[in-house]
């Protein structure tokens, strides 16, 4: 492979956010940082770290969730503009991250360093910042454009030497390696290529070529285009994008079916859409690993967002789109997965392809995941997502909160609260004041479409009042744990003065 090109926006999740370049903000997925400002590094957060660890260092940090697809969406217009002024064709290896053959464009600006500074201006016109790098391969490219740097022909090797295991991206290699006294890129090439295939499989025998100067996934296997491309057509024309977003997972499903068949794996998609009016408009993307039928419909989608914003997709004369085609590009023999401990039968890869045939037949709302959060009670920590969709509802952060429930925790939240009784020896309604004491000891329970019984334990109450501030959201109750002597237990309100089942223990 020729010399290689990157542009890298730093920070760009946080720019994608629209924040203030002082403000210390953080860009979090799922409990973790991904992205932080200057002002959050400079207080101590960074990358990969817990986002309690980060709120620890820096109590100011303002937390925002990563929306995926709205990079995406923010990033095309950077990328058409490039495609306009510096070099025709690009390569999203993700959103504030893009890479290019540099052999054509560097002949044109006359050099290497002028392509660079040329790709650095053009970025800043539009008005962000930006690094370039030039390598022989994308990784080392990348790396260097971190720091704006030029790495000679075939010195990709010499210039990874010094930096440490861990910026090959491998937290589990990195870990074995460093136990086996491996603390740097140079001294993991220097390994034989033989006993790094046999020690580490083949996750580490493609990171053994990475830092060897070599791009991990050579182009070992050749097959025509055409015979693993993909397309769905839409007759009559489809004006909406979320039909063409939701195809797009079937029709990458399809593509990773003819690959496996095949037995190769790609390492850069091109996704195109075909238009009423006769326009082809394209976007070609890379991932070192593996796009999963997630990835791409995500992709897809934020790209489609990004020009029916700018106007692309209704700028000819008749509207719609007639036909979605994914071409898969930087073929190359798959080597296989290794497989999970202790027996587990199906990979994440399975799963997602099943879920996939769900939605295909039930609908998208058929399959949810759950994601955990923050909240005292039980059904405030989690949530239910559409399986292949962000969690762009409003989480609570992840704590501390005073007053959560312990473990065990219970077996079934009820979505609406079922009415309750809880009297005591002598059948008065059991009560709770202001102070949390009770008026009596509770004797029986009666829950509304589960029967009477008696009260063999009961542990609470234990008040809750939250956002007392807002007359809408505010919320004083005390809630109470209540085992029956027919072997069920429940977890009570009492709001208003009145009690109500919320969960049950079983």
């Amino acid at each position: 492979m020729g010399r290689v090109v990157t542009g890298w926006i730093p920070d760009f999740p946080v720019l994608a956010c629209g924040v203030q370049a002082a403000e210390a903000v953080a860009v979090v997925h799922r409990d973790a940082v991904v992205a932080c400002s200057a002002a959050a590094r400079a207080a101590g957060v960074r990358r990969r770290m817990r986002l309690r660890v980060a709120q620890a260092r820096c109590p100011q940090l303002r937390v925002v969730e990563r929306d995926l697809a709205a990079e995406v969406r923010s990033f095309e217009p950077v990328i058409r503009y490039l495609e306009d002024t510096v070099m025709p064709r690009l390569e999203v290896i993700r959103p504030g991250l893009l890479a290019a053959p540099a052999r054509g464009p560097s002949r044109y600006w006359g050099g290497e360093q002028q392509l660079a500074d040329r790709l650095v201006a053009a970025v800043a016109e539009r008005n962000l910042p930006a690094r370039a790098g030039l390598a022989d391969t994308v990784f080392t490219a990348a790396l260097a454009a971190r720091t704006g740097q030029l790495v000679p022909l075939g010195g990709d090797a010499v210039w990874l030497a010094p930096y440490p295991v861990g910026v090959l991206g491998l937290p589990r290699l990195t870990e074995l390696l460093k136990r086996l006294g491996i603390h740097t890129v140079g001294q993991y090439a220097a390994l034989p290529e033989s006993r790094v295939s046999a020690r580490f499989g083949s996750e580490g025998a493609a990171a053994h070529r990475i830092a060897r100067g070599i791009e991990a996934r050579p182009l070992t296997a050749r097959s025509s285009l055409d015979e693993h491309t993909v397309a769905h057509a839409f007759e009559p024309a489809e004006h909406l994008l979320e039909p063409v977003t939701f195809v797009a997972k079937a029709v990458a499903e399809q593509l990773h079916e003819r690959l496996a068949a095949a037995a190769v794996v790609c390492a850069r998609l091109e996704a195109g859409v075909e238009l009423a009016d006769g326009r082809t408009l394209s976007r070609v993307f890379r991932h070192e690993g593996r796009l999963s039928t997630l990835a791409v419909a995500e992709r897809v989608r934020g790209v489609l967002q990004a020009w029916h914003q700018a106007g692309a997709l209704d700028a000819g004369g008749e509207r719609g789109i007639v036909r979605l085609v994914l071409w898969p590009e930087q073929l190359s023999a798959a080597t296989g997965r290794q497989g999970a401990l202790f027996g587990e039968r199906h990979t994440l890869e399975e799963v997602e392809r099943a879920a996939a045939r769900v939605q295909a037949m039930l609908g998208h709302q058929a399959v949810v995941r759950v994601e955990l959060g923050g909240g005292r009670g039980p059904a405030e920590r989690v949530r239910l997502v559409q399986f292949g969709d962000l969690d762009t509802g409003r989480r609570p952060p992840a704590g501390p909160w005073p007053g959560r429930l312990p473990a065990p925790h219970p077996a079934t939240v009820f979505q609406a609260w079922l009415p309750a009784q809880l009297t005591d020896d002598a059948g008065q309604p059991v009560t709770v004041s202001g102070r949390m004491a009770l008026s009596a000891g509770p004797a029986h329970i009666a829950v509304e479409g589960h029967g009477h019984a008696a009260v063999a334990g009961w542990a609470g109450p234990w008040p809750v009042l939250e956002q007392w501030w807002d007359r809408e959201r505010g919320r004083r109750i005390a809630r109470m744990q209540i085992a029956a002597a027919d072997g069920r237990a429940w977890l009570l309100v009492i709001e208003h003065g009145r009690w109500w089942a919320y969960a049950h223990y079983g």
